[in-house]
Parts: C-alpha cells; sequence; structure tokens
C-alpha cells in the first residue's frame, strides 16, 4: 500500500512539473553580429545629382571647376546639374596651380698623362809615343705630354603641379566626403587635368566600396531575420 502510494506520488509530480526548453529553437537575430552604414555613408549612397560649386574667379580655378563637371560626368554614375535646388549634394572646392623649374647638371672629364725619358755617355781614350788623347761623349732627353677632354651640359625643367581640395555637402549643409588631391602632370595630360580625375576617381572608388559594403550587410542580416520568423 506504501509502494503504490510513492509511485501515484512520482507521477503528479511529473505530471506537474514544465516541459524541457527546446535547445534546438532557432537563435534570433541579436546573436548576428552587424554592421550598419553611417548617415554620411548612406547620404553619399544617395547622391545621384551634383551641383558643382565655384572654385574662384581666377583661370585656375575656372579651369579645375571645368574638368571636374567633365570628369563626372564622363562616370556616367552622377548627374551634373546648373540647378542648385534639384542636387543631391554640392560639390565645393578650393584649387591651387604652381609651376616651378628645375635645373639638372651634367658634368664629365678624362684625362691621360705620359712621360719619358732617356741618357747616354761615352768616353774613348788611346795613348801615342807617350801622347794621350781622350775624347768622350754624352747625352739624355726627357719628354712628358698630358691631354684632357671635359664634357658638361645643363638644361631647366618647367615643373606643373595642380593641388585641389573638394567636399560635397548635403542640402542640410553637412558634410558627406571629402579628398585632397596633387599631382605634376600625368603621362598625356596637364597636371590640372590629372588632378581632377583624381580627385572623381576617388570618389568613384568610395562610394563603390559603401555599396558593397551595404550588400554584404543586406546578405548578413536576410538569414538571421528569416531565423527569427520560424
Amino acid at each position: 500500500m506504501v509502494s503504490q502510494l510513492i509511485i501515484l506520488g512520482l507521477l503528479l509530480q511529473a505530471a506537474q512539473s514544465p516541459p524541457p526548453a527546446n535547445s534546438a529553437a532557432p537563435r534570433t537575430s541579436s546573436t548576428v553580429k552587424e554592421t550598419s552604414p553611417t548617415d554620411d555613408a548612406m547620404a553619399l549612397l544617395k547622391v545621384k545629382r551634383i551641383y558643382v560649386d565655384s572654385f574662384g574667379d581666377d583661370i585656375t580655378s575656372r579651369e579645375l571647376q571645368s574638368m571636374i563637371v567633365s570628369s563626372l560626368v564622363a562616370t556616367k554614375r552622377f548627374v551634373v546639374t546648373e540647378n542648385r535646388e534639384k542636387a543631391d549634394a554640392v560639390l565645393k572646392g578650393v584649387a591651387l596651380e604652381k609651376t616651378s623649374q628645375e635645373l639638372h647638371a651634367y658634368g664629365e672629364s678624362t684625362s691621360v698623362g705620359a712621360a719619358s725619358g732617356g741618357s747616354h755617355g761615352e768616353v774613348n781614350g788611346s795613348v801615342i809615343n807617350g801622347t794621350g788623347t781622350i775624347s768622350g761623349s754624352s747625352g739624355g732627353g726627357f719628354a712628358a705630354q698630358h691631354m684632357g677632354i671635359s664634357d658638361s651640359s645643363a638644361s631647366t625643367e618647367t615643373i606643373d603641379r595642380a593641388r585641389i581640395s573638394v567636399r560635397l555637402v548635403s542640402p542640410d549643409g553637412d558634410v558627406i566626403w571629402t579628398t585632397t588631391q596633387e599631382s605634376k602632370g600625368a603621362k598625356y595630360k596637364g597636371a590640372s587635368a590629372d588632378v581632377a580625375d583624381l580627385c572623381v576617381k576617388q570618389l568613384l572608388r568610395d562610394v563603390s566600396k559603401l555599396d558593397t559594403n551595404t550588400e554584404r550587410s543586406s546578405v548578413t542580416a536576410a538569414p538571421s531575420s528569416a531565423a527569427g520568423h520560424k
């Protein structure tokens, strides 16, 4: 009778205990570390239409502004607009171009020297009937010669340098991108054209990098969100 009561008590205790936690439950999205782009990065990715502001009133600044516009249009990614109100961002910058001269000198010299010398002596004597005669002769010589050749040249090279610092400003006045480029000129273009091209290429590289990071973040977030809804 006692043993039956013990068995009945164990059965009731087992029925009232909560079910064990499911160890195979799917992980929530909080277990996945995700990186989201910053506000500036998202603002830069949204830029499609750019208004290029004046770099200055001097000839150099106007030329660089025009070259920046041409490089932006050539990318096919951005639209350059003359209407500031329709622009997604305004490109502002400061340009500087200077010309300097470098002196290149070259010199070379060659010299050759030679020397030679010699001597000769001779004495003759004879005695006849108590009378003697002595005769002699001597000779010597020395010669020296030196020759030298020298060659030197000098040339002056004109170096054009261009430097530009630009920034993209959102309609709210926030700076969302900036770069500074400097060039002495490329093989087939001057310093101004080269520095404008470098500036736009840097913008494209930064935007492409942000595109790649955003795509990776989206791919990482998608599986974790799907697992949380199972």
